[in-house]
């Protein structure tokens, strides 16, 4: 008998069906993933398991252990998640609370459900950390969630789960904010304590790489309907569905080999030598009111970057390398020298505001997340036409619109496909999409370098694909050099002409991509590649 038996669930917000009579289920101890993309349903069809979704309407039913889950009333369902069901949710920066240290909120869990006194709660909550691995688990429970690196908060809400000794575990994109190592990480941890304590763990996700890596089976969600369900390697080695299909087709193609040939001859677009970047940071006690403590996040860089060339910076959340991007953007002040076409931004500081501007002109940035890197109050056409206000004032309203129009389509927007595209806000668009906008803000001054903060990590396999393939045939066209900073492996081995890691503010190593990648030196490196096989 399985543990959950889900038939025919279907949910509804208001007029819109958003989960359409799908069917699956969770043996004993057994793994399964929920794959799909961003809109396929498969989080809120885990939520409504545990009654999540105010203002939902929700039908079918969901068998727990004999208890149909969408019967019982809110009271019996509250019984049964303190007991026997418990849910790791995406984000536990904004799961867990700001105000309590991690001990205290993973300790009122055995004061609430268990009826224990403090003493007894703080110690059992103390063994839940060290059972998921974190280093000093007794000193790191008196932590404040910011006070953890995101994988000590991940496994901070592991612990708080599995303190109510729940008997299926739903975990819902536990991975996305973690780089490749942890993700691998708190893998393991879950494989660990599922067979150690006989969970049941339902997965979601769209990462099928770590789908193979950890679930007995799989099922797959498209437009809110199951199109594919089976045993994991059966999936992987002869799906099925076109979807499916799609989705394990989707790790970006290496396009770069001829890409830079028409521009070898022209100068070097940015050189950097003996790079270091440091912050001032609060001591402790009296002493450090009369001498200064410094943070060094970035230490002795050394690279250049050629027209038509892109140079992958990859390491791990920690390492540098959005300091880094930060100096090249003239955002951070720097020791050593950082030139941009033979002029340094310590240069460029000392002369005249007009000097700063032609920089700032050459080098842009494309960020991470572009639903919080766009203003939700600016439309498509005040979002990209800014540049062009700042940069080249004098420009009429008229040449700005057909600038505007003329970047938007080569991004692959149209006016045909988004009838109102310029008076269109961000919220109207999906992420990919979104993504098309901020190039084309990028790209709209005519820069020399972009800088690419993990563009593509808040998409979905088949966007990342799509916003990849656009930055390659952009990069063709114009010889634009890329700078991007990420922790995919994928992403720079698909883009890269050049590769430098970063560990703890140090370049371990660093070459040409196939190099690099082929044949890592650095223990470090060799762990990354391997993180991402």
């Amino acid at each position: 008998m399985n543990l959950l038996d889900v038939k025919d669930l279907n949910i509804r917000f208001d007029d819109k069906e958003v989960v359409k009579d799908i069917s699956f289920s969770v043996a004993h101890r057994e793994k399964v993933a929920l794959v799909g993309e961003s809109g396929s349903g498969k989080s809120v069809s885990a939520m409504s398991l545990m009654r999540l979704l105010p203002g939902s309407v929700v039908g079918g039913s969901a068998h727990y252990d004999g208890k149909d889950l969408l019967a019982l009333s809110e009271n019996e369902v509250r019984d049964l998640c303190s007991t026997e069901l418990a849910m790791i949710f995406q984000e536990p920066m904004t799961a867990l609370n700001p105000l309590y240290t991690v001990g205290h909120q993973i300790a009122e869990v055995y004061r609430l459900r268990k009826g224990l006194d403090s003493r007894s709660a703080w110690r059992l909550a103390v063994e839940r950390l060290a059972e998921t691995g974190i280093p000093e688990p007794a000193r790191r429970a008196h932590s404040y969630p910011h006070q953890l690196s995101g994988g000590q908060r991940q496994r901070a809400m592991i612990a708080m789960a599995l303190a109510g000794e729940p008997k299926l575990l739903l975990a819902d994109e536990p991975t996305t904010a973690l780089d490749v190592t942890l993700r691998l990480q708190i893998l393991d941890l879950l494989a660990a304590l599922q067979r150690k304590n006989g969970l049941s763990v339902l997965l979601i996700t769209h990462d099928l790489q770590l789908v193979r890596r950890f679930a007995d089976r799989v099922v797959v969600m498209q437009h809110g309907r199951i199109v594919e369900q089976g045993n994991t390697e059966d999936i992987f080695r002869s799906p099925r569905h076109p979807y499916t299909r799609q989705l394990l087709n989707s790790r970006p193609d290496r396009n770069v080999d001829d890409g830079d040939k028409a521009f070898a001859a022209q100068p070097l677009r940015l050189e950097c030598n003996n790079l270091h970047v440091s912050y001032a940071v609060a001591g402790q006690g009296i002493a450090s009111w009369f001498k200064s403590r410094r943070f060094t996040a970035v230490r002795g860089a050394d690279f250049t970057l050629r027209p038509g060339r892109t140079l992958g910076v990859i390491g791990e959340s920690g390492s540098g390398k959005t300091t880094l991007a930060s100096a090249i953007l003239g955002l951070v002040r720097h020791d050593g020298e950082l030139t941009v076409e033979g002029t340094s931004w310590n240069q460029a500081r000392r002369e005249s505001g007009a000097a700063r501007k032609r920089l700032r002109r050459k080098v842009q940035a494309v960020f991470q997340d572009p639903y919080s890197s766009l203003s939700p109050r600016m439309s498509v056409a005040d979002i990209v036409g800014e540049g062009l206000q700042f940069h080249h004032p004098h420009l009429s309203s008229q040449t700005r619109r057909e600038r505007i129009n003329a970047i938007l389509e080569e991004v692959g927007l149209t006016d045909a496909q988004f009838p109102g595209l310029l008076r269109r806000y961000p919220h109207e668009f999906s992420g990919g999409q979104r993504q098309r906008i901020a190039i084309a803000r990028a790209l709209i001054v005519e820069p020399d370098i972009l800088v690419l903060d993990e563009p593509t990590s808040a998409l979905d396999v088949t966007i990342q694909k799509q916003v990849i393939t656009l930055l390659q045939r952009l990069q063709r066209e114009h010889g634009l050099s890329y700078l991007i900073i990420t922790h995919d492996v994928a992403v720079v081995a698909a883009m890269a002409h050049d590769i430098m890691v970063m560990k703890d503010g140090d370049v371990v190593e660093a070459g040409p991509a196939d190099q690099v990648l082929g044949s890592p030196r650095h223990p470090y490196t060799r762990a990354l590649v391997k993180a991402a096989a």
